[in-house]
């Protein structure tokens, strides 16, 4: 917020006021401070203010952080486990969305909504660690929607109101109007302006939600992520999408899985490709390398053979990622990267070079006895598969 003004003051509550308390007087103002509804200049960012204000108040764990610390985000945030897409996606997530379908699809004590009753689906992204898709895990998503109105239990009657059937389509919610023209009367079928096709219409409506019976709201949702999952795809819980108008059936919320990056290990498929760093004394004599895998507890021992070169690749069987919906598991794959060994003393170095110069002086004996043997027959290197020019290899 541009200003440091106490929350409870923005919404004009006492600090122990309950949530539906807080809901109210949130509405209230965003009904006024709303830029669909307020042209004046600084509308916009009053009403800014008001939905921060909210975001944290109806947030059980940032409204206890900021309580007890002056800020909703508290000295140790929230835990992994805790998703706030308002602070993902910058202000409150879709809010304005949201405010657009609450304004635009009111219920007057005439009718006045759209034809369209069901909420919609919502969407939302949630990026989730390799290791937390390997493992599975149980995020609670806070985020923003159109839920039903607690005031009138999301019937969008007020009290004392009553719904009854639309006398100009007679519960139909379609009209048909007869047209004369140059080539006759013809017959058109339209939504029901009286009651906007829901065939009723509401004497009383809510003052909370206007009739809609359904407000914006705060709310927030446990989604289980199953062990194996990829990127791209997707979660459906029922029904936690956008409420629908005056209790028609709930829109669900469609979360896109998205796997971040690791810095240890590579995906494909349901294989992981890791790096293995080996000193280039031990990739000569074979060596054995002990590493973590992804899951808690792993623990990947990869044998390197005698005389690996760089860039080989050693497979462990089973220590990849788990399959989704199955107890098996792809492989792990060690990429060898051969490096100039560290910390050798002098004497070690002497040693080598010791041995090198014996190779050395082996070799070329070797080559001066093959040169002296005529017996022994000089061939020339082509390259593999090529042919030579009489057709033969």
């Amino acid at each position: 917020m541009a200003s440091n003004r106490d929350y409870y003051e923005v919404l004009g509550v006492d600090r122990d006021a309950d949530q539906k308390t807080i809901k109210r007087a949130f509405l209230k103002l965003a009904r006024t401070l709303h830029p669909d509804v307020n042209k004046a200049p600084d509308a916009e960012e009053k009403f800014k203010e008001v939905n921060e204000a909210y975001s944290v108040l109806s947030d059980e764990r940032k409204r206890a952080n900021y309580d007890r610390y002056g800020s909703a985000e508290g000295p140790g945030g929230f835990g992994a486990d805790y998703v706030d897409m308002s602070d993902i996606f910058g202000g409150g997530f879709g809010i304005n969305d949201i405010f657009d379908s609450f304004f635009g699809g009111g219920a007057s004590a005439r009718g006045g909504r759209p034809a369209r009753t069901r909420g919609r689906d919502m969407g939302i992204t949630l990026r989730i660690t390799l290791a937390e898709a390997a493992s599975g895990c149980t995020k609670t998503i806070a985020y923003d929607r159109l839920a039903p109105c607690d005031d009138c239990d999301g019937t969008g009657v007020g009290e004392g109101g009553h719904e009854t059937t639309c006398t100009r389509c007679n519960g139909t919610g379609r009209v048909v109007e007869v047209q004369r023209t140059i080539f006759g009367q013809m017959q058109s079928q339209s939504v029901c302006p009286e009651c906007g096709g829901s065939g009723k219409v509401v004497d009383k409506p809510c003052e909370t939600c206007d009739g809609q019976g359904r407000t914006p709201s705060r709310e927030t949702v446990e989604v289980e992520i199953p062990a194996g999952i990829h990127s791209g795809q997707s979660l459906t819980v029922p029904g936690k999408g956008e409420a629908g108008v005056r209790g028609d059936a709930a829109g669900d919320l469609v979360v896109r899985i998205e796997v971040e990056a690791s810095d240890v290990f590579e995906r494909q498929g349901d294989d992981l490709f890791c790096e293995v760093r080996v000193d280039a004394l031990e990739a000569i004599v074979g060596t054995t390398v002990k590493m973590d895998g992804i899951l808690e507890g792993d623990e990947v021992t990869v044998d390197v053979p005698a005389g690996c070169e760089f860039g080989q690749q050693v497979m462990v069987e089973g220590l990849g990622m788990p399959r989704l919906g199955s107890t098996a598991r792809g492989n792990l794959v060690a990429v060898v990267r051969v490096v100039s060994p560290e910390g050798l003393a002098e004497s070690d170095l002497d040693a080598i070079r010791q041995m090198v110069e014996a190779r050395g002086a082996s070799k070329g004996d070797a080559g001066e006895k093959s040169a002296s043997d005529g017996s022994k027959k000089k061939t020339k290197f082509r390259p593999h598969g090529r042919k030579s020019a009489n057709g033969s290899k």
